[in-house]
């Protein structure tokens, strides 16, 4: 999963969503100078992201992609998913996408003392693309593969993920459908378990 459902599953707590977001920005053990929730954000967000890799239906459509593309589902699934959480986002939340989005990054630009330079990159680039809710828009779908595509270190086809997604866009709308409530559920537990 990418930032938009990483910040949502981990619910209305603020320091859950802050470990939620720095998850792909924190490697091996969190620094334990953290706030003890933050650093139980980030194991949440490693239990979504185990979760959701193993989980049927996402095993299912990395298959069906076809190469070069299924070496890189994982990224464009991710990718893709939060697309369908931001455009259909009224009917998960009570909150507007906006909101959410303007929210967040407000808690990370609060938190920017204990973010590691990569997220604060991450962050400004949020700011200019109006993240996670630009998600909403293929465009910028697009453009996030673009960037992703640059940043990884051999030749990649990930530029040219969105007509790829397009092609299966029914498929991938069933596989988020059947999958999501599972992952929710799944989050939902765990925090209620920590």
């Amino acid at each position: 999963m990418n930032v938009l459902a990483h910040a949502y599953l981990a619910g209305g707590d603020a320091e859950l969503r802050l470990g939620g977001v720095l998850g792909d920005f924190v490697h091996g053990t969190p620094d334990p100078a953290l706030p003890p929730r933050v650093r139980e954000g980030i194991h949440l967000h490693r239990a979504i992201d185990t979760f959701t890799d193993a989980h049927p239906e996402v095993r299912a459509a990395r298959e069906r992609m076809q190469p070069p593309f299924r070496r890189y589902a994982g990224i464009l699934l991710d990718v893709w998913f939060d697309h369908l959480l931001a455009r259909d986002f009224a009917a998960w939340s009570d909150m507007p996408l906006d909101a959410f989005s303007r929210s967040l990054r407000a808690e990370l630009h609060a938190a920017e003392a204990i973010l590691p330079d990569g997220l604060k990159r991450f962050l400004s680039y949020m700011d200019r693309h109006d993240l996670p809710a630009g998600y909403a828009n293929v465009e910028r779908v697009a453009g996030a593969f673009a960037g992703l595509s640059q940043r990884l270190s051999r030749a990649n086809p990930v530029a040219d993920g969105v007509p790829v997604l397009q092609a299966q866009a029914a498929e991938l709308e069933r596989t988020f459908a059947n999958f999501f409530p599972d992952l929710r559920r799944f989050a939902e537990a765990r925090i209620a378990g920590m």
